[in-house]
């Protein structure tokens, strides 16, 4: 099979990102004394603190179905190459680092886009058809990756439309991988449902989550996966533990020991998860004031510090200052913004459209003062810097997007 590799995509785990919670920090420092390895796979403690973070989620869990790792990327990896062969759907755009990990472990990698109304899963109908395809092609379509909170899209998937995936990847036979990473992260919780796809389908999904999404800094990096309770869960889970033990893929005693605090959450971790979520929020929605103002097309955010948007109705303006495709529409912005920006060729969309993703963390502040009064204030887009940074980048956008700009 021959391999496409690119660059890596700009990210903000290259950013320092918001300041560490107190005490988070507290936790971390108190077990640095610590000289023996933490187990592979999560302390027994490490993972009754998940089990309490799914159970309050409605997910009842057992520890002997759980996995910690440090990080999304190995704890995927090590169940894709764990899984038993066959093809991977993933929607169409999708977070960058999943189609990656699936050429790694020399599987095939077949994307399906994404309804109107949100991204991170495929339209059901486009998922059968994809189905259909790969099999025509003597494929073996086995598992499907999506996000009900996403990103690239910031968006979060109605109910009902999870529900109609799940069911139509199970009648086909695929192993359900639910990435939800960003479902602490909803701007505005009282006024969004999010439901797992694990409380649809609970034998036939396997929840994984980045701690690093709302509780951890991303110097930290710790994930979760939650198993189903069956043979086929407890058989792959023993898969996974096997390779992340051949490894030596476990955490250190002090970030197992700040991801075990996090997945309690105490007050402070809530206070500090539902101030981060008001401020990215307020912030998204600036931008895509922005954004939509200009004539670009963007879904509403919903949930993370990522929006997405589609140029492609400002071509003719683009087309002027040589702009045709996702990859000179990445290097332009980011030169403008002065920040890093994600062309949509990263997460799977074809290089010839136009879309691109922003973060919301930079508009927070340029230092940890800066972001943490963002994450204090009541209403963040009242602060001067914050006014600036908005200011700086309705500018640019303007003057790319607009004939003389």
């Amino acid at each position: 099979m021959q391999r496409q590799w690119t660059a890596p995509a700009p990210a903000d785990r290259d950013d320092g990102g918001l300041p560490v919670l107190p005490e988070l920090a507290e936790r971390f420092a108190g077990a640095a004394h610590r000289t023996a390895p933490e187990p592979v796979g999560g302390s027994a403690e490490l993972r009754a603190a998940a089990c309490g973070y799914w159970s309050r989620r409605g997910l009842w869990t057992d520890p002997a179905h759980v996995v910690v790792a440090p990080g999304a990327e190995p704890l995927l990896l090590a169940l894709l190459a764990s899984a038993s062969g066959g093809d991977v759907l993933l929607p169409r755009p999708c977070a960058a680092w999943y189609a990656p990990l699936v050429r790694l472990v020399d599987r095939r990698a077949y994307h399906a886009p994404v309804p109107a109304e949100c991204g991170g899963l495929p339209d059901p109908f486009a998922l059968l058809e994809t189905v259909r395809r790969i099999r025509a092609e003597d494929g073996r379509p086995r598992m499907l990756l999506l996000s009900v909170a996403d990103d690239p899209t910031g968006t979060v998937a109605p109910p009902e439309l999870t529900h109609e995936v799940c069911e139509a990847a199970v009648a086909e036979g695929l192993l359900i991988v639910s990435d939800e990473t960003w479902r602490d992260t909803v701007h505005h919780p009282h006024g969004t449902v999010l439901l797992s796809p694990a409380e649809m389908c609970p034998e036939d999904v396997i929840v994984l989550a980045d701690l690093v999404g709302a509780f951890t800094p991303a110097g930290w990096p710790a994930a979760i996966a939650r198993f189903p309770a069956t043979d086929r869960g407890l058989e792959l889970r023993a898969r996974v533990l096997s390779l992340l033990t051949a490894v030596r893929s476990g955490l250190p005693a002090p970030v197992a020991a700040a991801a075990g605090y996090a997945l309690d959450e105490p007050p402070p971790v809530r206070a500090r998860t539902a101030a981060a979520a008001r401020a990215h929020g307020a912030v998204a929605a600036a931008v895509y004031r922005s954004l939509t103002a200009v004539g670009a097309l963007c879904r509403p955010p919903q949930a993370g510090r990522h929006l997405y948007a589609d140029l492609d109705e400002l071509r003719g303006v683009l087309a002027a200052r040589n702009i045709t495709d996702s990859v000179e529409l990445e290097r332009e912005l980011s030169a403008r913004t002065g920040r890093a920006v994600a062309g949509g060729h990263r997460f799977g969309d074809p290089p010839h459209t136009l879309r691109v993703r922003l973060s919301t963390l930079p508009f927070l502040g340029a230092t940890d003062e800066e972001r943490q009064r963002a994450l204090d204030a009541p209403e963040p887009l009242e602060l001067p810097h914050v006014q600036a940074a908005l200011a700086a980048f309705d500018r640019a956008f303007r003057t790319l997007t607009e004939d003389g700009g």
